[in-house]
Order: C-alpha cells, then sequence, then structure tokens
C-alpha cells in the first residue's frame, strides 16, 4: 500500500489488509515521504477495532529489496510521483481515496470524513482479498 505520507490512508489499508488476508499474506505500507502515524487514523481504526497503533511511517525506499506481487496507489499523488519500485512482476493498481486529514470544518465534519475513508479503505480491501486470495 503506497500513498504520499504513509501516516493514514495507506495505514488502513494496512490494517485491514492484515485483517481480512490473516497470515496468507505479507503486507507493507509505505510513502513516498514519511509524516509519521496520523493519530485521527488509529483512533478511526480503533472504532472499528482494528488496532494500527504500532504501525510505523515507512519511505518506499526500505523496501526496495522486496519484490512485491502487488503495488496499490491509495492516493492520486502517490501513483503520478511514485518512484520506480523493481518488482518486475508486480500487478500495479491505484484507488484514490480522499485524504481526511486535509478536510476543514468542525471536529464532527473532520470525524465523518474519517469514518467515510475508513470505511470506503475497508471495502475496497475486502473486495480485494476476496478476489485475489481465494480461500483466505
Amino acid at each position: 500500500m503506497l500513498c504520499t505520507g504513509n501516516s493514514c490512508r495507506s495505514q488502513m489499508a494496512e490494517g485491514y489488509l492484515r485483517h481480512f488476508a490473516k497470515d496468507k499474506a505479507a503486507i507493507y505500507s509505505a510513502g513516498i515521504e514519511t509524516h509519521g502515524l496520523n493519530p485521527k487514523a488509529v483512533a478511526i481504526m480503533e472504532a472499528d477495532g482494528i488496532d494500527i497503533s504500532n504501525h510505523s511511517s515507512n519511505h518506499i525506499d526500505e523496501y526496495a529489496d522486496i519484490d512485491f506481487s502487488y503495488i496499490i496507489t491509495v492516493c492520486d499523488h502517490a501513483q503520478e510521483n511514485c518512484p520506480f519500485i523493481p518488482s518486475m512482476n508486480a500487478i500495479r493498481l491505484h484507488q484514490n481515496f480522499l485524504d481526511p486529514s486535509k478536510v476543514n470544518g468542525t471536529p464532527s465534519e473532520i470525524q465523518e470524513a474519517f469514518t467515510q475513508t475508513r470505511n470506503d479503505i475497508k471495502a475496497y480491501c475486502k473486495i480485494f482479498i476476496e478476489k485475489n486470495f481465494k480461500g483466505i
């Protein structure tokens, strides 16, 4: 899972993919930059029973030696600015999700943005696992 700062959307996706794939796949998330783990992302995932509090914000270069099966970008900026990743056979997918950390508004509007993004990512990850890892 790849996004700009590896602080929110890719972290949520990593959490859900780990949950749905169980121990059948190695899941990583990274950014083209590192912005640290977003506390609101941690809280919204905890509200759905997924603990991502021990995740770290990682740069894509940290995974240069891994031959990925899939590389999924979760924001347009990462897709457009993604550095070369030498996974020769990786299937590259893209799904842009709203960045809730960029939403300005009341606390309830910000909460709703995090909830909506979380739910969208959850649905995407569930379908991805069901489609690509049959039998899990």
